[in-house]
């Protein structure tokens, strides 16, 4: 138990992020009540028959009343209607962050309904899995991982600061960035590969020499690792594709160009040129290793799923 840090916490939307935080605040003692809102009530259901709150409305606006810290976890293009819908509700002094992938568009957004005496601190959580939903959440989601806040201009350094406790008290380490600039590193470290993938998955599907089953039966690792990227959300990405959309479309861009020098060098066997890239690329993976962002196991650990087979 890590000790109470708000009386009331208001958590917008249940999927993995949501329903994950749910888990570490109730594991860490984080907060006195916990308050669950969300448009479905199927999912609303769930989470509480998850045990995942102590209240739950399909209201948001009920569900801010009184809450010190409202987290908003829903697809990005749903945060005006939102921000709408609890502005009017919102306790003075409360903190309202939200999770969502693109922040340029979130602080549009949210940003105008949000009243003067309230913290608005857009932020990030860079965690997730491929799963959806309330089942999809667990707890330590966040242990080692990066959350980066884009703050306002003049909002209150205290109020940033109990943030931070926050998730710092989940286990993540806090960065702050300013938006658009956020939004372009996320372009190419998330948002690419994610399309990237979508796309390879899909032309492997729309093949007509190659059938489903061989697909299927014969994925190797490349691409059998293509395909948990391109089994996330299809809402949370689409909204991410329209909201992040001018970012996305430069690192396509450049995307483009790179694989076309790569498609010359493949096509005129200059493979001194290929040899060159393979290295220097291998290389960011062992950066990425020992700066504690993926472990090194052999086959990303599937060698021991193997074995209980």
């Amino acid at each position: 138990m890590s000790g109470v840090q708000f009386d009331r916490i208001a958590l917008i939307g249940i999927g993995l992020i949501g329903s994950s935080i749910a888990h570490d605040i109730k594991r860490l003692g984080l907060a006195k009540e916990i308050v669950i809102s969300t448009r479905s009530a199927e999912t609303l259901k769930r989470a509480e028959e998850l045990k995942l709150g102590d209240r739950y409305t399909p209201s948001s606006a009920e569900a801010v009343k009184d809450a010190d810290l409202v987290i908003v976890s829903v697809p990005v293009g749903a945060s005006e209607s939102v921000a709408k819908e609890i502005s009017a509700h919102l306790k003075p002094g409360a903190i309202v962050t939200d999770v969502g992938s693109t922040k340029a568009s979130v602080i549009a957004q949210m940003q105008p309904h949000m009243p003067a005496n309230v913290h608005f601190i857009p932020g990030h959580p860079l965690a997730g899995t491929e799963k959806s939903g309330p089942d999809a959440g667990f707890a330590g989601l966040f242990e080692g991982r990066w959350c980066i806040f884009t703050p306002i201009p003049s909002t209150d350094e205290a109020a940033i600061r109990k943030l931070r406790h926050f998730w710092e008290t989940l286990g993540s380490r806090v960065d702050e960035m300013d938006p658009e600039h956020h939004d372009k590193v996320l372009a190419i470290v998330s948002h690419l590969p994610h399309l990237i993938a979508y796309n390879i998955v899909g032309t492997a599907d729309d093949l007509e020499t190659v059938t489903e089953s061989e697909v299927i039966k014969y994925s190797a690792s490349g691409f059998r690792d293509f395909t948990r990227l391109a089994a996330s959300d299809p809402t949370m990405w689409r909204d991410v594709c329209l909201h992040n959309r001018d970012a996305i479309l430069e690192m396509l861009s450049r995307f483009s160009e790179d694989l076309a020098s790569l498609q010359r060098a493949i096509r005129w066997g200059e493979g001194d040129k290929i040899f060159e890239l393979f290295t220097r690329t291998r290389a960011i993976r062992r950066s990425i290793v020992e700066a504690g962002q993926d472990v090194d196991a052999p086959d990303f650990g599937r060698h021991a799923l193997d074995a209980k087979k």
